[in-house]
């Protein structure tokens, strides 16, 4: 069952239930305001008829007794003269005989009232005769020591008719309104679940592939909210999915480039092999092909470590310690002054002020040292390669590397810290680099949870900044 039609269908039941209680409510509460109504009224009007009776006997029977042969003869004269339209009298004596009655219709049933009547206390009941309605009310006449029974019979009939009435005109009224509300209620719950429509539709198409899609409801109820955070999932959701995409170009291109990368060494370690091998002995011949062969498995070794570097960082856990970045830098110039003078390039570093960094030591040496050796190789003889140390506008520690290289095209820039990505394949081959050193450095950077900036311009140089938290 659909969301609109299980709004449509409890929705009229509950209608129906609540309407149809309370109108029954309504008409019996009226009806029994009614009834006690006329019952309190009929009590009255017998009260009054039977004092006035008795009264009557009292008077005639002292003054005027020579008139009637008895009391049952005032009783029946006083009677006659009582007129009512809603109201009969009856009077019976002790075997149930009539001693008065205006009756015009039978009572075939047993009257409990009769058998029940006392002097001092009035009893009553309602009873249907044919298609009618009455009111008994009873109690005994004391005439001189004869007990009589003295009852008002009331026609109550209308009341109960205006109930019968008043159900009727509820069942119309309840089947115009329900109708009514039908329609009503239709129209409104599809107007209400439309929202959840369009969700589902949009469900459908982003299920099928296209996480583009986006739900366009602009209400502010729980509909709204519900769709607005939909959004916000199907937002995560493409992010990730990118990314993982993403992931995945990497993961290839790091595999075709590394396949690349060991096919290479491993094509001239295997040719010259084969050639050493059907070659006529000749020592001049046989050293220069042992020498490739020392060169490309002295490569093929440099690329396994490296990569040995990148798995070991992603498992391994460093303990981190504040260190003075003054001595680090200071290690590292004299480890690479060997380097730095056979090409004839100065390494400034400012040393105004210490600062201290937590970091891995071993680490963090060989992330500044890459970006030098980098530097170094991107640099002509007799340039300058700054090392900056200071604290940026958010107080915190940064540490700036520029060169004066060739500098590194714009198009590049975004692609520096991928494994085996090389801008300058050629110059790469000749330094023995299979462009794992920044990958490494990012890894690093990663790892003591620092970001890494580069500028560049070509021919004018290049900037890396550590921004360290």
């Amino acid at each position: 069952m659909k969301f609109w039609q299980k709004i449509f269908i409890y929705s009229i039941l509950l209608f129906l239930v609540i309407f149809n209680l309370g109108a029954c409510f309504l008409i019996e509460h009226t009806h029994n305001l009614s009834l006690k109504r006329e019952i309190d009224r009929g009590l009255n009007e017998h009260s009054r008829i039977y004092t006035a009776m008795n009264f009557n006997i009292k008077i005639i029977g002292n003054y005027h007794k020579k008139s009637f042969d008895s009391d049952r003869e005032i009783i029946k004269t006083y009677l006659e003269n009582f007129k009512s339209n809603d109201m009969y009298l009856e009077v019976l004596d002790e075997k149930n005989n009539i001693i008065f009655s205006n009756l015009d219709f039978k009572i075939l049933e047993e009257r409990e009232e009769l058998k029940k009547a006392v002097v001092d206390k009035r009893r009553y009941i309602i009873r249907e005769v044919g298609n009618k309605t009455f009111l008994f009310i009873t109690n005994l006449l004391d005439v001189d020591g004869e007990y009589l029974k003295f009852s008002c019979i009331k026609d109550i009939t209308y009341i109960y008719q205006d109930r019968k009435e008043q159900y009727n005109f509820f069942i119309k009224l309840c089947i115009i309104v329900s109708i009514i509300l039908a329609i009503g209620m239709y129209i409104l719950s599809k107007y209400i679940t439309n929202p959840i429509n369009k969700l589902i539709n949009t469900t459908k198409i982003i299920s099928n592939g296209n996480y583009s899609e986006r739900v366009e409801i602009e209400s502010k109820d729980e509909i709204g909210i519900l769709a607005e955070n939909f959004n916000q999932m199907t937002l995560s959701i493409e992010e990730k999915i990118n990314e993982l995409e993403k992931k995945t170009e990497e993961k290839q291109r790091f595999i075709d480039n590394l396949t690349h990368e060991l096919k290479t060494p491993l094509t001239s370690i295997i040719g010259y092999a084969d050639f050493l091998r059907s070659t006529a002995y000749n020592e001049e011949t046989f050293f220069q092909g042992l020498n490739y062969i020392f060169k490309e498995g002295k490569r093929l070794e440099k690329l396994s470590w490296k990569m040995m570097d990148l798995i070991l960082l992603k498992k391994e856990n460093f303990k981190m310690k504040n260190e003075s970045i003054k001595d680090i830098l200071a290690e590292i110039k004299e480890t690479l002054k060997p380097k730095l003078q056979n090409k004839n390039i100065d390494l400034i570093i400012s040393d105004k002020k210490d600062y201290e960094i937590l970091v891995e030591r071993d680490l963090i040496k060989n992330l500044i040292t890459n970006f030098i050796d980098n530097a170094m190789k991107a640099s002509k003889e007799g340039s300058n390669i700054y090392l900056n140390v200071y604290k940026n506008d958010e107080l915190k520690t940064v540490l700036e590397l520029r060169d004066e290289g060739i500098g590194i095209a714009e198009k590049d820039l975004p692609k520096v810290f991928e494994a085996f990505y090389m801008v300058d394949k050629s110059r790469t081959r000749a330094n023995n680099g299979a462009g794992l050193g920044l990958a490494i450095c990012a890894e690093i950077a990663k790892i003591h949870e620092a970001k890494l900036e580069i500028e560049s311009e070509i021919n004018k140089g290049t900037s890396i900044k550590i921004i360290f938290n």
